[in-house]
């Protein structure tokens, strides 16, 4: 008798718990009125996470080790295994090579990337991965759209050209550069994106006005022209960096651009992970 009665508690604690769990997932994924960008602090590298209001998961480059894996765990609920789209900017290791092992722990539906040619080890494996599990992928272009929802959607505005399987001399101007929109709100990523590719986008009359700006190449010297800031004028700009890096970024040249188009500079050397709320109509950096 006093067995059963044991088990009775145990099923009915069991049954408890089992609820609060579905009422957790059912909380989780109720649809908010904000889109979340967080760029995260991985050291010297770049892995920025998406969310829209209705939980459309993106991850834009990995970082130079597994530390994502560590950063998606707090950006995703316990169950939630998945991401709706990968977005390679260009195959250099400090942004694809945290991407093999979120390939391998992660339900990732669709890759987006540029099809240039490397033959580092960390891309050859990561392309591996994508071959090996049937992972759905683009090559990207100018002109793609992306529907996230109603209110959301990704512009590619970089590469020009396919460049599957060409050989580019400097893989930093070949980075996929994408316009996020929520509403009236909207964020530039920019990946390695030097200078040239900068006065690239500007000869074609590209549409580039941002609220937002993820400064390009770590806020190295060689990006960030003026031209290019005052095409994109946003209010705010996010330097993804390394503390102490052995590159020096972000450069103080650079720094002295964004600080005279008065660009509110936040780092993740200096203030960890940046994470930027919008509710379609204003923006916020709650960290």
């Amino acid at each position: 008798m006093k067995l059963n009665k044991k088990l009775s508690w145990y099923i009915l604690g069991s049954l408890a718990l089992a609820a609060a769990l579905i009422l957790i997932a059912i909380f989780s994924q109720s649809q908010s009125q904000y889109l979340k960008v967080i760029v995260h602090d991985i050291g010297q590298g770049d892995a920025i996470f998406i969310e829209t209001p209705e939980k459309y998961q993106i991850l834009i480059d990995g970082g130079p080790d597994n530390s994502i894996l560590a950063k998606l765990g707090k950006d995703l609920p316990f169950y939630d295994r998945s991401l709706d789209l990968v977005i390679l900017t260009h195959p250099h290791d400090d942004h694809v090579a945290g991407l093999i092992d979120v390939l391998k722990r992660y339900d990732v539906k669709q890759i987006l990337y540029t099809g240039v040619s490397h033959t580092a080890p960390n891309y050859i494996e990561w392309l591996k991965i994508i071959r090996d599990k049937g992972i759905p992928f683009k090559i990207a272009q100018n002109g793609q759209i992306i529907k996230l929802s109603e209110t959301a959607e990704l512009h590619i505005l970089y590469p020009f050209e396919d460049l599957t399987g060409k050989k580019v001399e400097n893989l930093n101007n070949t980075s996929i550069l994408c316009r996020l929109i929520y509403d009236s709100t909207s964020f530039l990523f920019t990946g390695d994106a030097e200078k040239e590719e900068e006065q690239d986008l500007i000869d074609h009359n590209i549409y580039l006005k941002s609220d937002v700006l993820k400064v390009g190449h770590h806020g190295s010297n060689t990006s960030s022209i003026e031209n290019f800031l005052k095409a994109v004028s946003p209010e705010i700009g996010v330097i993804s960096a390394g503390k102490d890096n052995r590159f020096g970024h972000p450069s103080d040249k650079a720094l002295e651009r964004l600080e005279n188009n008065g660009i509110k500079i936040y780092r993740t050397d200096k203030n960890g992970d940046i994470e930027i709320v919008s509710d379609g109509r204003e923006i916020k950096v709650k960290n």
